[in-house]
């Protein structure tokens, strides 16, 4: 027996992605059961059932499990989880413990908890050291409207989030030069006060947190070593000429929920080996050109995308999840060839202005388009042939919410999407 496990339609998509209000109404979840190599014919399901947590009906497993702000979704034993993270910029912070990192962020009501705090003269009286992380300064959210005036020389992990500072004076890390981590998110930063030779001490600098400041622009003089730059939710309009230059080893950039209209040709010269870029929540109108080749996860969600040109995703040869959902997308704004990227895994084209299905590469293995204005379903968006080895390696595909209903299928679609797990319309 193929026990094939499918999450309803109600609160989630194929990788945890959090779903709008309106979209559970009218809501159908067709899934394939199957016994050994023999397929069986695909079953109409009321999203009602699912929420009564688990139930087996012909050897189709229903389960759900919505409860915030975990979103569990088990596919052939897998488990896929989407927890919401508000204080660094919507990406976990990864923890490494090999390398003696703090596993806390943050030592508020921990201190009684078991992390003692150590009282000695290299230890800034605003901040509190644990002896379990001597390489650690903690100064979060005791309402600072500047650094400590003198930093231990040893301080790797510096924590001065949820503070009150604006700016910071220009020799405010220079005795830190071990530092590898700096938290100073959610404080009250200017970009005209921070100074450019602020961080040209700090060459072993990794990751930086500027997540929900006032800067409007990207700082200057960042440090060449830096792996994560996480800028999200400022009032970034600009990003100046030059400001990524010297970062090779950037992986993560983070500059969602700024204030980006246009993004120049070399806005982002220098990043040769970022994997995600998170763009959404800005004001772009048009798709971006000229970003890092080397990206495999990009986000533009929530802006003012009105289409794509056929050359959008030119080399691009890398990219495997793109999500452009809660744009203003429309089928005439997209070519046959925009997003026909054989490296794609993932695409999210939910809450736009479509009326057909988008042609996508017969690769892909999730698709959203939820809570559009689709009412033409073409096979041949999924399949230019179909044949024994011509078909569509999609999973999970996303109708609902659109003008469309099942019994408008073609009947020919089944061979193309023989593979399909679960179907939402």
């Amino acid at each position: 027996m193929l026990g094939q496990r499918a999450a309803c339609a109600e609160e989630s998509g194929g990788t945890g992605r959090a779903a709008g209000s309106g979209e559970a109404r009218g809501v159908w979840v067709l899934a394939m059961r199957g016994r050994g190599d023999q397929r069986w014919p695909w079953e109409r399901l009321p999203l009602k059932s699912c929420r009564q947590g688990a139930e087996r009906e012909n050897g189709l497993e229903l389960v759900m499990d919505a409860r915030p702000p975990v979103l569990l979704l088990s596919v052939f034993g897998l488990i896929w989880a989407s927890t919401l993270d508000h204080d660094y910029g919507g990406v976990p912070v990864w923890i490494d413990r090999a390398r003696g990192e703090p596993s806390v962020l943050s030592l508020r009501g921990r201190i009684l908890g078991g992390y003692q705090a150590v009282e000695d003269e290299g230890c800034p009286a605003e901040c509190d050291c644990p002896i379990q992380w001597p390489s650690a300064l903690y100064c979060d959210q005791r309402g600072l409207g500047s650094a400590p005036a003198s930093l231990p020389a040893g301080t790797q992990y510096l924590f001065l989030q949820n503070n009150n500072i604006s700016g910071l004076q220009p020799d405010a890390f220079s005795n830190a030069t071990q530092m590898r981590w700096l938290f100073l998110d959610r404080n009250q930063l200017l970009s005209d006060r921070l100074p450019d030779a602020l961080l040209a001490n700090l060459s072993r600098l990794e990751n930086l947190f500027l997540n929900h400041n006032r800067l409007t622009e990207v700082p200057s003089g960042l440090p060449g070593g830096l792996k994560q730059l996480r800028l999200a939710h400022n009032r970034i309009g600009r990003i100046p000429h030059g400001a990524f230059r010297n970062l090779p080893h950037l992986a993560l950039l983070l500059l969602q929920g700024n204030r980006l209209k246009v993004l120049g040709k070399a806005d982002f010269t220098g990043l040769s080996s970022v994997i995600l870029l998170d763009l959404s929540h800005n004001l772009l109108e048009e798709f971006p050109k000229h970003l890092p080749p080397s990206v495999q996860q990009l986000y533009l969600s929530h802006n003012q995308l009105r289409g794509l040109s056929r050359d959008s995703l030119r080399g691009f040869q890398s990219l495997r999840y793109l999500r452009l959902s809660h744009n203003q997308l429309h089928s005439p704004g997209l070519p046959p060839a925009a997003l026909n990227l054989s490296s794609l895994v993932e695409l999210d084209l939910s809450y736009n202005l479509l009326t057909s299905t988008p042609v996508v590469p017969n690769t892909l293995l999730y698709l959203y388009l939820e809570a559009n204005l689709i009412h033409e379903f073409n096979v041949t968006s999924f399949c230019r042939t179909v044949g024994p080895l011509d078909y569509s390696r999609l999973r999970i595909l996303r109708l609902d919410g659109n003008k469309m209903d099942s019994h408008q299928l073609p009947p020919d679609w089944v061979m193309c999407l023989r593979v399909l797990h679960h179907l939402y319309i």
